[in-house]
Parts: structure tokens; sequence; C-alpha cells
């Protein structure tokens, strides 16, 4: 059984998520908090496989809380937020500070009951449960859950990176040549996906010369977020991808929520398309859009990262860019929060390379011939 401390300063919400935790088959909740200072006292005492999370609550808010179990007794933490502005700005700072997930909740129980966030809710908590434990041992200095590797534009990747760089590795065969020509490097993650991607974008030099198009699965608001606080962490530009945006050097582009990211060819440049087309696989932005579209345009000249996630989304458009000859990087295991989206990959027999996630950076540079950080 799962079992799982709920951490809700309403009575109502607290009742609705218990109620469905409680119908599931495999899960049990072990207590609720009305705050975050009684929810860090339970998570030490009662040890819950995962905590569910509300970020506005009194006497101690949700990223306080989430910094005090991730120091004192560290344990996947599943951020419950508002879908506005300010709960997706909260939610980034909380993932920032050791959260492994989120999931917007709406302001009502009536909201969280709707089929899809229901099940949404039980499935991210499934894979948290089952999620790396290594990552959390050590007082949640595993890799990819220590937030102090990011740092600002001028940051480095961490010590931790210099000792895990000859641990990744690169199969055979297909791995690129320095010389190898590129137009454009492309990222697809999910669960654990904003702490990753704090290791890696400001871990990239402003003269990396290339692009980079990133599909995060977050709803609107979040993504913007996401970019906001990567923009201030990275010498390279980050933002929400905007429709005609031109993809440049210098520049990340994040995939706005709700919106699926394409590249296609302008007067000779690369630009962004954000069709509002269908959701793939249930995902929205999806990352097999963007790696498709990428192949179409670029062929070969991609260097693609699959980094951690549940599910597989971004498997099949990396067979589209393998076909067309580009290269493919996964995160490894051991750093992976989910090694769902990354090991399908693996299991597919298309990565060319396996990388810790601090050693991942490096590893793209040197793809490109460009020299990694001191």
């Amino acid at each position: 059984m799962i079992r799982i401390l709920v951490v809700d300063d309403s009575l109502v919400m607290r009742k609705a998520i218990s109620r469905i935790f409680e119908q599931a088959d495999d899960m049990t909740v072990a207590d609720t908090a009305t705050n975050g200072k009684e929810g860090v006292e339970k998570a030490r005492r009662l040890e819950p496989d995962v905590v569910t999370m509300d970020v506005e609550m009194p006497k101690m808010n949700g990223i306080e809380a989430v910094r005090r179990i991730m120091d004192t007794d560290p344990r996947p933490i599943l951020m419950l937020s508002s879908l506005t502005e300010k709960g997706a700005e909260v939610t980034i700072e909380a993932m920032q500070a050791g959260a492994a997930d989120f999931l917007p909740k709406g302001e009502s129980s009536a909201t969280l009951r709707a089929d899809d966030v229901e099940a949404k809710l039980l499935k991210k908590v499934q894979a948290l449960a089952h999620s790396n434990a290594r990552l959390f041992e050590d007082g949640g200095e595993g890799p990819g859950l220590n937030s102090s590797s990011s740092g600002a534009r001028t940051t480095s990747t961490s010590s931790r990176a210099s000792s895990s760089r000859s641990s990744g590795t690169i199969s055979s065969g297909t791995a690129p040549s320095p010389e190898a020509s590129y137009e454009l490097a492309v990222i697809g993650v999910s669960t654990g996906g904003p702490m990753a991607l704090q290791h890696v974008i400001p871990a990239l030099p402003a003269e990396f010369p290339l692009p980079v198009a990133v599909v995060q699965h977050m709803p609107p608001q979040f993504t913007r977020s996401l970019s906001d606080r990567l923009d201030s962490l990275s010498a390279l530009s980050v933002a929400e991808a905007d429709e005609g945006m031109l993809l440049e050097p210098g520049r990340v582009v994040v995939a706005a929520g709700d919106r699926h990211l394409t590249v296609e060819r302008r007067r000779g440049e690369l630009s962004v398309c954000t069709p509002a087309e269908p959701a793939e696989g249930s995902h929205r932005p999806s990352a097999n859009v963007l790696f498709r579209s990428a192949a179409e345009v670029c062929r070969g000249r991609i260097l693609t990262v699959v980094m951690t996630g549940m599910g597989k989304d971004g498997l099949e458009g990396v067979r589209d860019i393998k076909e067309a000859g580009g290269t493919v990087y996964i995160q490894d295991e051991d750093t992976s929060v989910v090694y769902g989206m990354p090991g399908v990959v693996a299991e597919a027999g298309l990565a060319d390379g396996s990388f810790p996630l601090d050693s991942l950076p490096d590893a793209m540079q040197k793809a490109m011939g460009t020299p990694a950080r001191p």
C-alpha cells in the first residue's frame, strides 16, 4: 500500500483528497495535516511514501514545508496548487525547493473530483511512490533534488558533476564527433523536469551555438513561470514560446502550456509555431510533436535530450529523429526522478548516450565542440 500524507489547510479539500486516495486499491492516507508546520512534523514521524502539499497555508506555507522536509526527512512531494499566475510562481519556487512534481487542483473540491484531475492525481502519486528512492537519500543530496546546484547566471555545473562525468556512457558507432553539424537542440521532459531543467539550462554558456526548444509537460501559467525562472538563472535567454519567434543561438524556447511547439523554416530561418492541435497521448505540449517537426525541418541536424518523466512521450519522435540521422542523449536512471521517458528510449536502443543529470550540459557542449565550463 502507498501511504500518503495530505497537507492542506482546507477541511473540505483534505476530505476530498483523502477520499480519492482511500477509494484506490493500492493507497491509504497515513494522516492529514492542516498547515506546513504540522506537515513537517508528521512527515518525520509517519514516514509516508508520498506527501501532497498545499501552497498557501497558515503557520508555515508549502514552500517552507518542502524545504524543511527535504532538509530533514526527504521524500517525494506533490504540490497541489491553484491555476493562477501567483499559484504557478509559488509552485515553481516549491519545486526549486525540492518538490518532485505538481498538479493544479482548482479552487474547489468539485474541480478536484473531476475525472481528469482525479485520474492525474492517482497517476502522479503512483509514479512518485515508485520513483527513484536514491534521490531522496542522504538528506536530499541526491542528483537532481539539491537546489543548491542551480545558481545565478554565472553558475557552473556543481562539483558533483565533475565527479560524475566519467559515468556518462556513449553507445558505439553513432555518437557524433566534435565536428558534427547541428541546427537545433530539442529537450523533452516531464515529472521532475523543472528541477532537472534548472541543472541543465543554466549550465549552458552564453556562447552555446544552438537554439534550444523545450517541451515540459505543464499547463498554462506554469510554463511562463518556469521560463521566467530559468531566464533569471541562465546566461542564455529563456522565454515561453510565441508564434513566429525566431529560433536562434543564445535562445531557449519553452513550449507554452496547452499549446504544441513545432518548428518551421521561414526565409531560411528557423522559427516557432504554437498550434492548438489535439493532444497527443494526453499531452499538449507533446515532445513527440516537437521532435517530429524538428526531424522534418532539420533532418539529422538535431541534438536531442530526453530527461526524467513518466510515460513514453517523445519515443516516436525520437524514432523520426534517428531515422533522419540526428543524435539522441538521455538522462540516466540513477538521476531520473522517474525513468519512464528516457527509459523507453534506452529500451528501444535509440539512445546515443546516457548521462547523469549534471553531466548533460557538458555532453551537449562536447557534441558541439564547445569547451565545457570549468
